[in-house]
């Protein structure tokens, strides 16, 4: 299954493409231009360099979100753009997931962490849970709390409360280190800078395992998930009390 994977819902832009368990490739930058600027001319970098036919794309994988609304809307509205031209189905996998598969395999929980503001974090907790097949081994991600926006407080309470070690992730880990080494009365550490932030070929890999659950929708039907409202329909609100 040939999979065109897209993440801009946080500081990095990443395009991916996968065709079944091959990574054709990837582009990620981290750097100060906007994701309006970026994403499509490294989308048509890679279909240039790796001489990629649209066509051939059975699916178009995005980040959903949470994360940034910038950014969501802009990945949202490339992916459903590009699935409309080709007629192709969205496979919207959330970003916390996505995050989380970063970690692949390890026996610890796994907690990304997303700078979400106002000492909030959009975050979850992931466990791997191992699966014996034939001769190889492979891992299912399992859902211990699904991807929320909460006080950084409230999530390392829960990972306390779990005893288990833990990896954190994201752009939220240089943020809240110093609550982080505050709180935690469990064994941690942090991902590595390869593996922090996001990556399409990480969600390009949980979009196919998704895909094969009967995850996916018309571009049609695609809409990005913010998980909270955004600053200016806060500010609305409270202007109309």
């Amino acid at each position: 299954m040939r999979i065109l994977s897209i993440d801009s819902s946080g500081l990095v832009a990443s395009v991916a493409v996968t065709d079944d368990d091959i990574l054709i490739a990837e582009y990620t930058i981290c750097y100060k231009k906007t994701h309006s600027q970026t994403l499509v001319p490294m989308m048509d970098e890679i279909r240039r360099m790796t001489e990629l036919d649209l066509e051939s794309i059975d699916a178009i994988a995005v980040a959903k979100g949470p994360g940034s609304f910038t950014g969501l809307r802009i990945g949202s509205a490339t992916a459903k753009g590009l699935g409309l031209a080709l007629d192709k189905p969205i496979i919207p996998v959330p970003t916390v997931d996505g995050l989380a598969y970063r970690c692949y395999g390890t026996d610890k929980l796994v907690c990304p962490l997303m700078d979400a503001r106002r000492s909030q974090v959009y975050t979850g907790i992931y466990e791997f849970l191992r699966k014996d097949a034939g001769a190889g081994t492979s891992y299912r991600l399992h859902t211990i709390r699904e991807q929320c926006a909460v006080p950084i407080e409230e999530v390392l309470g829960a990972l306390n409360e779990l005893g288990r070690e833990v990896i954190f992730l994201g752009d939220g880990v240089p943020v809240f280190e110093g609550r982080i080494a505050e709180l935690m009365k469990v064994p941690y550490s942090f991902a590595p800078a390869h593996m922090r932030l996001q990556s399409a070929a990480a969600v390009a890999v949980r979009a196919r395992a998704l895909y094969e659950e009967g995850v996916f929708e018309t571009a049609a039907a695609h809409q990005p998930e913010y998980l909270r409202l955004s600053q200016a329909e806060r500010e609305r609100m409270e202007a109309a009390r």
